[in-house]
């Protein structure tokens, strides 16, 4: 480990950039204690996403399908494998950084932490960024949806698109057909996917960053404005549900339409810097050229 800690900074000493600040997170990963490495990770590999928009869209004041779009990954994605646990949250709260759970949540290392709104999550995401001094932040619903690859539902509904009342009807159909599942479960129980992402729509919806948002489209359908209303959040689950980013237990109420989800949680993805991307780019193509 020593001898790879030189061949570094030897390399970042001729490439220019060892200066102190440059150093550091070299320094830090190895003063970091073993016994926290931070959260389980899933890689992600770079990729297409063929993705329905999220929100509601009008077009001539009716309600719209919203469109489909092909979205591309060029950078590797970073996602916990797990859901926050309760027991990790709990360090959180401990910390005074989060609010405490509800009494009726168990806390423990093998169940996520439920019944938490989007402030909690994003409380939790700023305190272990600043525990581990890596970037912590909830996924967007387009990263959600490509971690989750098979298990993201398509909430599209096929049905006349002049009669709100029944795609509203179909939708609620549709999401009333789930298992009512309140109870959280261990981790593992819903199995992994083909990424290696566990638990995935589940019996927790998990909090996303995306806002509501309300688009407008002209007659070919492309979305010619959108208004955010970002005290309300999209959660991802067995179905989209749009939640108020204060809100703990959606069955009580903020939901927007639709069967409310049965349990409120998040997983987050691990941010890497723009800067140690570079050099990493450096650091590899020199370490080509010594090998040439």
């Amino acid at each position: 480990m020593l001898i790879a800690f030189k061949i570094k900074l030897a390399l970042a000493c001729i490439v220019g950039v060892a200066g102190p600040t440059a150093l550091a997170p070299i320094i830090a990963e190895l003063q970091t204690p073993a016994s926290f490495d931070g959260p389980a990770l899933t890689e992600i590999a770079p990729g297409t996403l063929h993705y329905r928009d999220s929100g509601d869209h009008l077009r001539d004041g009716r309600p719209a399908e919203a469109p489909v779009t092909t979205i591309r990954f060029d950078r590797p994605l970073a996602i916990m494998t797990h859901q926050v646990s309760a027991a990790d949250y709990q360090a959180c709260v401990d910390a005074r950084a989060c609010r405490a759970l509800d009494r009726d949540v168990a806390v423990a290392i093998d169940r996520p932490a439920v019944q938490v709104s989007w402030l909690d999550a994003l409380a939790y995401a700023e305190w272990l960024s600043l525990k581990t001094g890596h970037i912590y932040r909830l996924p967007t619903d387009a990263e959600w949806a490509h971690a989750a690859g098979s298990r993201f539902k398509d909430d599209g509904v096929a049905v006349d698109d002049a009669n709100p009342s029944r795609r509203w009807i179909a939708r609620y159909e549709r999401e009333a057909t789930l298992p009512d599942d309140p109870k959280p479960r261990s981790f593992g129980s819903f199995g992994l996917n083909e990424h290696g992402v566990a638990d995935l729509a589940g019996n927790v919806w998990e909090w996303t960053s995306t806002c509501f948002s309300r688009k407008l489209q002209d007659h070919a359908g492309h979305v010619i404005k959108t208004v955010n209303n970002c005290g309300v959040r999209l959660a991802e689950g067995a179905h989209r549900a749009y939640v108020t980013d204060f809100i703990r237990d959606a069955r009580a109420g903020g939901c927007a339409s639709g069967t409310p989800p049965a349990n409120l949680g998040f997983r987050l993805v691990r941010e890497q810097p723009a800067w140690s991307q570079r050099m990493a780019q450096r650091l590899n193509r020199l370490m080509r050229t010594f090998r040439a």
